[in-house]
C-alpha cells in the first residue's frame, strides 16, 4: 500500500489561499532548518526537506497548483493529464538534484556552502570583538578623563607575522580543496542526490598545509598577549554607554582586520548629586529662619561652590535653577543645568530658651502657643480637674 502523502499546504504550514511570497517564505524557513550541513546523516531532516521541495515545486506552479486544488495529489501525478509519463514530481526530475541551483535562486549564490564551487573558508576574516567594563566617578564622566586598562587579546605572532610558518618556509596550497578550505560532497538517499560542501579534512578548512610550523605559535599564526590600552573617556558620557576602539580586539585571520574593543562605562553614584541626562539634581537643606528671612547660600556644584540669594518666604520643596552648571553635552554644544530643591529642616532637641523664643514667635503670629514648661505642673492638673 503506497504511503499516504500529507497535504502540501500543511507541509509548508500555510493556508490554501497563500500567495507566492508567503509560499516562498515558508519554504525558505524549512530549507534553512533542514539544511544537510546542519543535520549530517539526519534522515528525518532529509525526508522533511524532500517533502517541502515537493510541496513547493507543485504549489509555486500555477497550473500544477490549480490541478492539485481541484484533484488533490492525483491531479499532479506524472500520469495525470498534461503531466505525462516520467519520473519525479509533475515532470520535475529530482533524480540528480543539485541544491546549489535550487538554493541559489533563493539566497543569491548559495546558502551555507551550497553553490557552484562552494564558498571560500580561508578568505580574510575579521577578528572577534572584545568587551570590557570600566567604572569611573561622577566628575570623570562629566568632564572626561583618560584611563588605562590591561587587556589580554589574540595578536598575530611576531615571529611568523601571522603566517604560521617557520622563517624561510611557506605554506603549501591544499590539493584536496585547491585552497578553498571546503570540499564538495555528494549525498544520496531514496533516489535523490544532494550536493553540499564541508570543511576540508586535510587542511582543516584553512586551505593550506604547513610543513614547518612556527615554533613560537605552533603554526596557529597567533598568540595571546596582555597589553595596556589607553582609553579616552569623552566628557558627558552617561552610565551604560560604550566606547568603541577600532582594531583593538582579537587579531583577524588570513590577513583580515582585527576586531574592535568595546568599553562599557559604569558611573559610581555621587554622595550629593543625581544625574538625569545632562541635568544635575541637588537637594539643599535650610533652616526655618533662612526660609522665612532669606539668606545667602553656598550651593555645591560639579564646578565648585557658588553663591545663591535665597528669597525670604521660600517654601520647602521650592526648586530653582543654576544655568550651565549641569553635565556637558556628549556631542558638544553647551551644558545642562543644575536644579536645586529646598528642604526646610524642622529643629529638634530645643533647649528651654529656644522653645520660649518659638512660643513668643507663635503668639506674635497670632497662633495658639502651647503653655510654657516653666509653669507648675500641679497647676495644670488642677485646671484639668
Amino acid at each position: 500500500m503506497p504511503e499516504q502523502k500529507r497535504d502540501y499546504y500543511e507541509v509548508l504550514g500555510v493556508q490554501k489561499g497563500a500567495g507566492d511570497d508567503e509560499l516562498k517564505k515558508a519554504y525558505r524557513k524549512i530549507a534553512k532548518e533542514c539544511h544537510p550541513d546542519l543535520h549530517p546523516g539526519d534522515k528525518a531532516a532529509e525526508a522533511k526537506l524532500k517533502e517541502a521541495n515537493e510541496a513547493y515545486e507543485i504549489l509555486s506552479d500555477k497550473e500544477k497548483r490549480a490541478r492539485y486544488d481541484q484533484f488533490g495529489h492525483a491531479g499532479v501525478d506524472p500520469n495525470f493529464g498534461a503531466g505525462g509519463p516520467g519520473g519525479g514530481f509533475g515532470g520535475f526530475d529530482m533524480g540528480d538534484l543539485d541544491l546549489g541551483d535550487l538554493f541559489g535562486s533563493f539566497f543569491g549564490g548559495g546558502f551555507g556552502g551550497f553553490g557552484g564551487g562552494g564558498g571560500r573558508r580561508n578568505g580574510p576574516q575579521k577578528g572577534e570583538d572584545l568587551r570590557v567594563n570600566l567604572t569611573i566617578t561622577f566628575e570623570e564622566a562629566a568632564f572626561g578623563c583618560e584611563k588605562e586598562i590591561n587587556l589580554t587579546r589574540t595578536e598575530a605572532c611576531e615571529d611568523c607575522r601571522g603566517s604560521g610558518c617557520e622563517a624561510g618556509t611557506t605554506a603549501e596550497t591544499c590539493s584536496d580543496c585547491r585552497g578553498n578550505g571546503v570540499v564538495r560532497i555528494q549525498r544520496g538517499a531514496g533516489g535523490f542526490s544532494f550536493s553540499s560542501t564541508a570543511p576540508c579534512s586535510r587542511c582543516r578548512g584553512t586551505g593550506k598545509l604547513i610543513h614547518s610550523p612556527c615554533k613560537s605559535c605552533g603554526g596557529s599564526g597567533s598568540a595571546r598577549k596582555t597589553r595596556r590600552i589607553t582609553v579616552n573617556i569623552p566628557e558627558g558620557i552617561d552610565d551604560g554607554q560604550a566606547i568603541s576602539l577600532r582594531g583593538q580586539g582579537n587579531a583577524g585571520k588570513n590577513g583580515g582586520p582585527a576586531g574592535d574593543l568595546l568599553v562599557g562605562v559604569r558611573i559610581r553614584p555621587h554622595a550629593q548629586f543625581t544625574r538625569e541626562g545632562n541635568t544635575v539634581l541637588y537637594e539643599q537643606k535650610i533652616s526655618m529662619s533662612q526660609a522665612a528671612l532669606g539668606a545667602e547660600l553656598e550651593i555645591p556644584t560639579i564646578d565648585g561652590k557658588v553663591k545663591y540669594d535665597l528669597p525670604a518666604g521660600t517654601q520647602t520643596g521650592t526648586t530653582f535653577r543654576l544655568r550651565g552648571k549641569g553635565i556637558p553635552n556628549l556631542r558638544g554644544g553647551g551644558r545642562g543645568d543644575q536644579y536645586v530643591t529646598v528642604r526646610v529642616v524642622t529643629p529638634t532637641n530645643l533647649n528651654s530658651k529656644q522653645k520660649e523664643a518659638l512660643r513668643a514667635f507663635a503668639q506674635a503670629m497670632g497662633e495658639v502657643a502651647p503653655e510654657s514648661e516653666s509653669k507648675n505642673p500641679f497647676e495644670k492638673r488642677k485646671k484639668k480637674k
